[in-house]
C-alpha cells in the first residue's frame, strides 16, 4: 500500500450548512469560531454556491487550529451539518476521498469541481 504525504496538504475548510430557520445559529457559530480560533469565516452564502447544495459559511483554517476547532464545531454545532475538508490541491478528491462530514452528509454537486 502507498500512503501519501501530509506535507501537500495547504490547509483546510469547514463548510457550515445551514437553511432560513438556522441562518442566525450558523453566523453565531461561525462568528465565534473566528474569534476563538482565529480562523478566516467566509461570507454567509444564502444560496447554494460550488458544490455546495445548500446555503453555506465557509471556515478556512491550517494544521495548528485544525483539533482545537473540529473539537469545538463537534461541541457547538447543535445539528448543523458541517463538511470538512483538506486542501491538496485536488478538488474532488478534497471534496470526496479526503472529506469528512460532522451531522448529516450531503449530496455534493460535483460535477462544477472536475
Amino acid at each position: 500500500m502507498e500512503f501519501q504525504d501530509i506535507s501537500s496538504i495547504k490547509g483546510y475548510h469547514a463548510h457550515v450548512y445551514f437553511d432560513e430557520a438556522t441562518v442566525e445559529q450558523a453566523k453565531a457559530l461561525c462568528e465565534e469560531a473566528g474569534k476563538l480560533f482565529g480562523v478566516t469565516v467566509g461570507r454567509m452564502h444564502h444560496r447554494a454556491i460550488g458544490p455546495h447544495p445548500c446555503w453555506s459559511c465557509q471556515l478556512a483554517f491550517n494544521h495548528e487550529q485544525h483539533t482545537d476547532l473540529l473539537t469545538w464545531l463537534a461541541l457547538n454545532r447543535n445539528g448543523l451539518t458541517v463538511l470538512i475538508h483538506p486542501l491538496s490541491g485536488n478538488d474532488l478528491k478534497d471534496h470526496t476521498d479526503y472529506a469528512s462530514w460532522m451531522g448529516e452528509p450531503q449530496a455534493l454537486k460535483l460535477s462544477v469541481l472536475e
